[in-house]
């Protein structure tokens, strides 16, 4: 039989249970649907977390201190980083690191900020005046902290739009203003930009950044228990480009462990990692997140393709003298058993493509609802779902298709 001629006979044989038909397309309609929209929103937070890491600047690296704690850097006082401004100083040397074209040197503090009886207390940055580019903290209004605020150790402020929401009435302009920190007036120089998620989950915009110098004086005289030497949380380093981020790893690595005076042979009391790193871990848990509500949506098609074979089952039995008069004018096996697969195939094919509707449809709510996390729907999406239709209808296809094929024509014609 003719493959055009079993299309025809499936859509006629649908067609004349069109209630049934749908019914057992439901199944599989919700379970592609399911897969493309979950799908979506997997794709959507890695591409939101690789953007939030490229956020972060271009060409980074990243040195952390061993064994930190929990939490934000800086945030256990008791635990002692295993970096100084001496390491940093060090590093700075151009003839240290040809291939950088900025350091900076990072402290991180939970303080109380008050104004006018107002109190909130957020991540308090102390750093360099080159932090700004090197992180792409652009001020929206007013200007960063320079050279001069960071020599003369001034007490001014660079803050976030949550910080200016949490501590000033909508009516007062922040720019200028004075507030207190630990007790000490700070005064706000700069407004940054709103900037929302940051890569590690923290808000970007929730911070107050002071020059380094002021903040190891007046806020945070951590000092290394060792040495003597002020503390540092993390040491940022810019590459000229992504070529030289390796050898800028290998120099610094060189470096910490001379100035820390580590052997040959021991480990090192401090990570460096760049921003392809932190992409590489999160990549594997949203991969595996993926994965996860794929094969939970994944279900609803198992529960539709049973949903098939027992419609199928139903239309053999219905369409058993109709299969004996087929055999019986010369019909053989494998033209039994292509109509039914046909048909179940194309049960699966049309419930697939409404799922790819509806899928498209949650994913574009979806974005809709969260317009940061971008869940469009990609073609192996698409793909994905199709062949997942065919599959469905091929599986629990082939036992009706199969009984439909053994069934002998004398025995069939004489069904009722």
């Amino acid at each position: 039989m003719k493959f055009y001629e079993n299309i025809r006979i499936a859509f006629n044989s649908l067609l004349a249970n069109k209630l049934r038909a749908a019914l057992t397309m439901l199944g599989i309609m919700i379970g592609v649907g399911a897969v493309i929209t979950l799908l979506s929103i997997g794709d959507g937070v890695t591409r939101f977390i690789a953007n939030q890491f490229i956020g972060l600047g271009a060409n980074l690296v990243f040195i952390l201190p061993e064994g930190e704690q929990e939490g934000p850097p800086g945030s256990d006082p008791l635990t002692e980083s295993s970096l100084t401004m001496r390491d940093f100083e060090t590093l700075s040397d151009p003839a240290a690191l040809p291939g950088a074209v900025g350091l900076a040197p990072v402290i991180f503090m939970n303080r109380d900020l008050t104004y006018e009886g107002e109190s909130y207390r957020t991540l308090v940055n102390g750093s360099t005046p080159n932090y700004s580019e090197i992180r792409g903290y652009i001020p929206e209004r007013g200007r960063f902290f320079d050279a001069n605020d960071y020599n003369g150790r001034a007490r001014v402020a660079v803050v976030g739009q949550e910080v200016v929401n949490q501590l000033f009435p909508p009516d007062i302009d922040p720019l200028g203003a004075d507030i207190k920190i630990r007790g000490l007036p700070f005064r706000i120089i700069g407004i940054l930009g709103s900037k929302g998620a940051g890569a590690f989950g923290n808000n970007e915009d929730d911070l107050v950044i002071v020059p380094l110098t002021t903040a190891q004086e007046r806020l945070s005289n951590k000092r290394s228990s060792r040495t003597g030497q002020p503390l540092v949380d993390l040491i940022i380093i810019q590459a000229v480009s992504d070529e030289r981020i390796d050898d800028i790893i290998i120099s610094a690595s060189d470096i910490l462990r001379q100035n820390h005076r580590i052997s040959f042979r021991a480990d090192d009391d401090f990570f460096v990692l760049t921003q392809q790193d932190f992409l590489d871990a999160f990549g594997q848990v949203t991969g595996v997140l993926t994965i996860f509500l794929g094969a939970i949506a994944s279900i609803s098609l198992l529960v539709g393709g049973i949903g098939i074979m027992n419609i199928m089952l139903v239309s053999v039995t219905e369409r058993t003298r109709e299969i004996g008069l087929r055999k019986a004018v010369g019909a053989r096996r494998i033209d039994i058993l292509s109509q039914f697969l046909t048909e179940a195939i194309i049960l699966a094919l049309a419930g697939g493509a409404i799922g790819i509707l509806i899928g498209m449809t949650g994913a574009a709510a979806i974005n809709w609802y969260a317009p940061s996390l971008d869940t469009s729907v990609t073609l192996d999406s698409i793909l994905l779902a199709v062949g997942f239709s065919v599959a469905v209808g091929l599986f629990f296809g082939i036992y009706p298709a199969a009984r439909a094929a053994r069934l002998h024509p004398i025995e069939a014609l004489r069904f009722e």
